[in-house]
This record gives structure tokens, sequence and C-alpha cells, in this order.
């Protein structure tokens, strides 16, 4: 359990310690962190982490909050201005690489939390479901894209954006994960070609054409059924 802190100084704490809790969990994992060593980043004494916090259990499901709420939040700003599903595709998966780009602890603390948390992990999934979800129904009702399933839809979109992201923006050239810091963008080139597969994935099935009638139809021959 954690508390809310009553003064703005208790805010910016409590924000240093999730903060410092991120790299540090990002940095050696969650079973080498320590209390210890989140309050040492964080610049803060032992006794003000139980302020706010229970224990380590209790801060890691802060920081899975935090990144999902900061991660989805960027995306729907970013998609908020687009005209069309399509483009609110193409700009929320700009601000999703854009966002793991410079926050790689997103990647490296949800895979921790598979393990440490389950919880928080399907919770943070969920979360970003839950919105695509409701912009695929809107956008069948226009529709923009073609019917389906938009729960199937919103997980399968979640996936490839998962696993473009993990190996253009976490992953150096040899497949490694490097040292905790600033990645790449994804590059232009493989963003537009996956673009490309969730538009086709995506757009409204042709409207079937109608049989052409002959301007003269050509009249039965004599002795042959009419």
């Amino acid at each position: 359990m954690s508390a809310a802190p009553r003064t703005a100084r208790g805010t910016r704490t409590r924000a240093k310690l999730l903060e410092a809790a991120e790299q540090v969990f990002a940095s050696v994992g969650y079973h080498e962190a320590s209390i210890v060593k989140i309050t040492e980043a964080a610049g803060v004494g032992l006794g003000t982490f139980y302020l706010y916090f229970d224990g380590k259990q209790t801060i890691v499901d802060e920081v899975v909050e935090d990144l999902n709420r900061r991660v989805r939040h960027a995306m729907t700003d970013a998609a908020r201005s687009a005209g069309t599903r399509l483009e609110a595709e193409r700009a929320g998966f700009r601000a999703f690489f854009r966002f793991t780009a410079q926050h790689p602890a997103l990647y490296r603390i949800i895979r921790q939390a598979e393990f440490v948390s389950p919880g928080a992990l399907r919770q943070h999934y969920t979360r970003i479901v839950n919105g695509y979800i409701e912009g695929l129904k809107a956008a069948q009702l226009s529709g923009e894209v073609r019917e389906m399933d938009p729960t199937v839809a919103a997980w399968a979109l979640m996936g490839i954006g998962e696993l473009i992201g993990m190996r253009w923006v976490l992953w150096d050239e040899e497949g490694a994960e490097p040292a905790a810091g600033p990645r790449p963008e994804v590059p232009e080139e493989v963003f537009e070609e996956m673009m490309q597969f969730i538009e086709r994935a995506l757009a409204p099935a042709p409207t079937p054409a109608a049989p052409a009638t002959p301007a003269n139809p050509t009249p039965p021959q004599e002795g042959t059924a009419p």
C-alpha cells in the first residue's frame, strides 16, 4: 500500500523515489534492487521511503502504473489531432516508439513484472488494449476500418508495436540489449513497412461491384431455349 503525499514537497519527494526506483529496477533488476539503493539514487533518507511506500513490491507496482500512465498519455496526446483512425494509428505508434526510446526501462521493468507482479503486468496491457478497443469500435461504426473482432485486433496491434519496438529500439544490431540509456527510434523504413501492414489489415473490404448488364443482349437463336 502506498500513501498519498499531503504537501507539494511530499509530492516531489514521492516522484523522486519513483524515478529512482525506475532507474534501479531497470539497471540491476528487481531481485538485486534494494530500498537502500532506491533511496540513495533519490537522495533521500531510508525512513523517508516508508512515508510513501510499504516496501519494494509496493513501489515496483507503482512504477509499472506510472510508466503505463505516461505511455498512454503520450499515445493519446499524439493521436488526438488525427483526422482518421489510420492517422491515429500512425501518430500513436510514433509516440509509443519515441517514449520507449527515451524510457527503455519500460520494456525491462514490464518483463520483470511478469514474474514479480503479474497483476501489475496484466493491468498494464489491459489498460492500453481497452483504449484501442474503443477506438476501433468507433472506426468500425464510421466505416473507416473493416468489420472484425475489435478485442482480437487490439491485442494484435499492441503485439506488433511491442515486438517492433523490442527489435529496433531496445536491441542493438547484434540482438543484444545494450546498457541502460536512451535508445534510437525505429528506423523510418521499418516504421513505414509496419504501417503498410497495419493499413492493409484494417482497410475496409471493397464493396462488391454489381455484374455488368450488356447494353444490347444477343437475342436467342432460333431453335434454342430462351
